[in-house]
């Protein structure tokens, strides 16, 4: 797999050489892994991930068959047994060499309840069709939950620690038996924590945590479309002590424009001609993403007849090529027409022989014949 190319050497990790005894690895780990425990370092993700390297690292050279393994085949010898990635969390990390912490004032131990990621978040934000087809970057401010700069998010007085949980003796679970069976259930005392605080931190009052609105600049991609969600990793609500942030989940909607209709990367839009114009043609300027254009209708176009323009919709999000713009001709019957027009279009209903409604006196028409009598305009 191309991902483990680039995977450094476990030897290099643990900075020991490759005929190293295997009480020298336990102690480069050891070293390693308190230098970068996510207690010692709240809040420090790269130390995390320096932790979880080394402990991969330990996973297979303190193993003598997975070692032996890898000397031999490198990292394909312990893919999916183990090492290469075999730790999902931190959680898996403490069940696994949490008695090495044990005396150094860290929670942890092969009993130790897993730890816990941080909740994800969602907030949503409002762009306009121009800023989905070209891609923006927008700020966002929202509401999340800070670990406590006082305790380091451990919820004890400053100069005190979390106390082993008496009611499960640190293990976080509590096993009643009932009859044949025997049922785990997270300690009530603690809530799965292992600990308890006995002396709480004045700041937070023993939560490890503050709320404080924070801003974050968000990419948004060309060619995204109305509700879609942007994934922002390790930006959503702190997990536990030993455990990663949640992600923060940014759901985009875009206004309504008022020329273009969109259905994925097809847009759409209604350009008004005249019957003229539908009947001998014509250059119209219709407007596109990039500005106006023109556009050529042809003689005889009929009323709501749609012409597809290649190239000119949105773009596909995954930066392939550009949808279309259909164009939608409506052509508009005029409600009102002077002298001269209701008589150039009754002589064309005539060359038609066209049957249409007759000619319609107007009101100053009708006036006049009710003052002045038949007979006496035709002697005039």
């Amino acid at each position: 797999m191309p991902a483990m190319a680039s995977q450094r050497d476990y030897y290099e990790v643990l900075g020991v050489p490759r005929e190293a005894a295997p009480e020298q690895i336990k102690k480069a780990y050891k070293k390693l892994a308190l230098a970068n425990h996510p207690d010692r370092n709240p809040g420090d993700e790269q130390a995390v991930a320096r932790f979880k390297e080394a402990s991969e690292a330990f996973e297979v050279l303190g193993d003598p068959e997975k070692r032996s393994r890898y000397d031999r085949y490198g990292h394909a010898g312990v893919r999916g047994g183990g090492g290469a990635g075999g730790f999902q969390d931190l959680g898996d990390i403490f069940e696994a060499f949490g008695d090495i912490f044990e005396g150094f004032g860290f929670g942890g131990g092969r009993s130790r309840s897993r730890a816990r990621r941080g909740d994800s978040l969602r907030v949503s934000l409002t762009i306009d069709l121009l800023a989905a087809a070209r891609g923006a970057t927008r700020q966002i401010e929202f509401e999340r939950q800070e670990i406590c700069t006082t305790c380091g998010g451990n919820g004890a007085r400053p100069g005190t620690t979390p106390e082993r949980c008496d009611y499960c003796g640190g293990h976080g679970q509590v096993v009643q038996s009932q009859r044949f069976f025997r049922v785990q259930t997270v300690c009530p005392a603690c809530r799965g924590a292992g600990t308890v605080v006995r002396d709480k931190c004045p700041s937070c009052r023993g939560t490890g945590r503050a709320a404080q609105r924070v801003t974050r600049e968000i990419r948004i991609p060309a060619g995204i479309d109305d509700g879609q969600q942007l994934r922002v990793p390790g930006e959503g609500e702190p997990g536990s002590v030993q455990a990663l942030r949640g992600d923060l989940y940014v759901e985009v909607r875009i206004e309504p424009h008022p020329l273009f209709r969109r259905d994925g990367r097809t847009l759409a839009c209604e350009i008004p001609v005249t019957y003229t114009q539908a009947v001998l043609g014509t250059t119209l300027e219709v407007p596109t993403l990039d500005g106006v254009q023109d556009f050529v209708v042809p003689a005889g176009t009929q009323p709501g007849e749609v012409f597809r323009l290649r190239g000119l919709g949105m773009p596909d999000v995954q930066g392939g090529r550009r949808g279309d713009l259909l164009v939608e001709v409506q052509v508009e019957v005029p409600r009102k027409l002077d002298a001269q027009q209701e008589e150039l279009l009754r002589k064309l209903a005539e060359v038609e022989q066209a049957h249409v409604s007759p000619h319609r006196k107007s009101f100053f028409e009708k006036l006049k014949e009710y003052f002045v009598p038949a007979d006496e305009g035709a002697a005039g």
